[in-house]
């Protein structure tokens, strides 16, 4: 298949916020073009495009995944659904046995297992690392552990079932993740690429982190029992950030096969998929202390290009960071178009490269001359999501 990207570009003006936290509960910070940026690390927003799929309903929980410690657990869940005869301690050693058979390896928690040596049943085993498995895959496996229920250990032991048990773990992978990848050090065969990259998002000017001092009274206070109950600070910043993705619509469609479902065009998971990882992009949001901050706002402006080469960022625009006088967005706005245009003028291929633009108020009005203009976030997604079918429905 001919490698195709698409490349997702925000402008999103986030109020006093801490949106992701370093060890010491600030802000997370980076430096760039000699200055200190504001910074949401690419682990974060991963996060959030992640869970915001089940969130919205943007995809069928059968195209979704789990990434847990807790395998064992989740698969005896799944084994006593298909066959409820089958009882809680059997489905564990069923589960257990079936999980280490794909390689993965698991063991009782320690703390959990000295807290239940006086008393209580015995915890279920744990692997030693977050797995990724879909739901199909785990569905997949329950299947096979009850086929094998009669005596686990010794089905498992033949090479055939082994190997049944890995195909089923590398098969049939969620959306999720074929765009995330997965990657397990003791079985690096059921490993998958990653089909998408997600920058840590910055911002386009320079930023130091604030402290608030607050105060909480005890209702329960008399009047001549002055002060607070309780004092503390926490660390904020604002910022106008750029976030930026790059989808590789090659490696998706690789990841995914032939598709979730049996009466579709191959074409169409990737459709959906596209679609799904856009909208979840856009709108998404890390979730670090919002309750306190409220800060919940949408992009600005969103650029998504669709292109064959390689990913190309625009984050050079702001090397030198904006130093707008009463605001920053409309700098940014125009800073981004000059400087996409510059790069699409010396590197792009504009026989086969498609952007649209998807932007919000005055300041954002110079982005309107990089693309198609889309009037609200669903036209751009199925605009986005069809473009890239008919390029994968082409020949080769």
């Amino acid at each position: 298949m001919n490698r195709i990207f698409l490349d997702v570009h925000a402008l999103q003006t986030v109020p006093p916020s801490n949106l992701n936290r370093d060890d010491t509960g600030a802000p997370k910070t980076a430096v760039y073009g000699g200055v200190p940026r504001a910074r949401v690390s690419s682990q974060a927003w991963k996060r959030a495009i992640r869970t915001y799929f089940g969130e919205r309903n943007l995809l069928d929980p059968a195209e979704l995944g789990v990434r847990t410690k807790k395998i064992v657990e989740l698969l005896a869940d799944r084994i006593t659904a298909s066959d409820a005869s089958v009882a809680r301690e059997t489905a564990l050693l069923l589960a257990d046995e079936t999980v280490k058979a794909v390689g993965i390896k698991t063991e009782p928690p320690k703390r959990k297992t000295e807290q239940a040596k006086n008393d209580g049943p015995q915890p279920a085993p744990e692997a030693k690392y977050l797995v990724f498995l879909s739901s199909r895959q785990l569905d997949g496996l329950a299947r096979l552990a009850l086929e094998g229920a009669f005596d686990i250990t010794a089905f498992l032991k033949t090479r055939e079932n082994k190997a049944r048990a890995k195909e089923i773990a590398d098969s049939r992978h969620s959306v999720d993740i074929a765009l995330f990848g997965r990657m397990v050090a003791d079985v690096a065969d059921i490993n998958v690429d990653a089909a998408v990259q997600v920058a840590h998002a910055i911002s386009v000017h320079r930023v130091e982190n604030e402290s608030d001092y607050y105060t909480a009274v005890d209702d329960e206070n008399k009047e001549e029992e002055t002060g607070a109950g309780m004092i503390g600070t926490v660390d904020f910043n604002s910022a106008t950030l750029y976030r930026y993705a790059a989808l590789g619509v090659h490696q998706l469609a690789a990841n995914l096969g032939q598709g979730l479902r049996e009466d579709e065009p191959r074409t169409e998971p990737v459709r959906r998929a596209v679609e799904a990882f856009v909208r979840s992009f856009v709108e998404s949001l890390p979730t670090g202390k919002i309750n306190t901050f409220g800060n919940h706002t949408q992009p600005d402006a969103v650029v998504v290009t669709l292109r064959t080469g390689r990913p190309i960022s625009f984050v050079a625009a702001f090397e030198d960071p904006v130093r707008g006088d009463g605001g920053h967005l409309r700098e940014a706005s125009d800073r981004l178009a000059e400087y996409a245009l510059d790069v699409e003028r010396a590197y792009g291929d504009p026989e086969t490269t498609r952007t649209w633009v998807l932007r919000v108020g005055p300041a954002t009005q110079k982005l309107a001359q990089l693309g198609e203009e889309a009037e609200n976030l669903g036209e751009l997604t199925t605009a986005v999501g069809q473009a890239v079918a008919d390029h994968l429905e082409k020949p080769e």
